[in-house]
């Protein structure tokens, strides 16, 4: 028998799902939107991925590092979301287990899963929710909003903004 599942203090095995840890809702944009605007959008939202949308449906998907962070601004002036995304995207449902979801990100080098029922996307898991898993022990969260309050476990990427250094004075 395989085991898909994550093992728990009293060797009780629960099977965690991508619906037990996605974000929703998905931060989207249009294709046509310029790189500038994924950026900007990116930093305000305090995440690094981004559905790409083309007449409704998802066509890629963008991340912080195809915009070529800091020092990526001549690339940004220079080209649409649509002409900078990943084209190809791989997405899971929302009952994929989590160990399915870890050996497709794994495999494939990629570093967000769109979730979606049916062509609807109703959330996106990241390498950083698989982590965040894994250092809770396999304990999901019950409450994801006390979950994003603590600074131990925010989760930059996910529509929630990062916990930030002020500037000196």
């Amino acid at each position: 028998m395989r085991n898909t599942g994550i093992q728990f203090e009293h060797n009780q095995e629960v099977t965690m799902r991508l619906v037990d840890i996605m974000s929703s809702p998905v931060a989207t944009i249009e294709a046509s939107e310029t790189a500038e605007a994924a950026n900007n959008l990116m930093t305000e939202r305090g995440i690094h991925h981004l559905v790409v949308i083309e007449k409704g449906k998802a066509v890629g998907v963008l991340s912080a590092r195809d915009l070529g962070g800091p020092r990526g601004v001549a690339l940004r002036w220079a080209g649409t979301a649509g002409e900078i995304m990943t084209g190809h995207i791989y997405t899971a449902a929302p009952q994929t287990t989590v160990q399915e979801a870890a050996n497709l990100l794994r495999g494939r080098a990629i570093g967000c899963l769109p979730v979606v029922d049916g062509e609807r996307i109703v959330g996106i898991v990241t390498i950083t929710d698989l982590l965040d898993v894994l250092a809770r022990g396999g304990k999901p969260v019950s409450d994801r909003s006390e979950a994003a309050k603590a600074p131990a476990k925010a989760r930059p990427g996910h529509g929630r903004r990062s916990a930030r250094p002020s500037p000196r004075a």
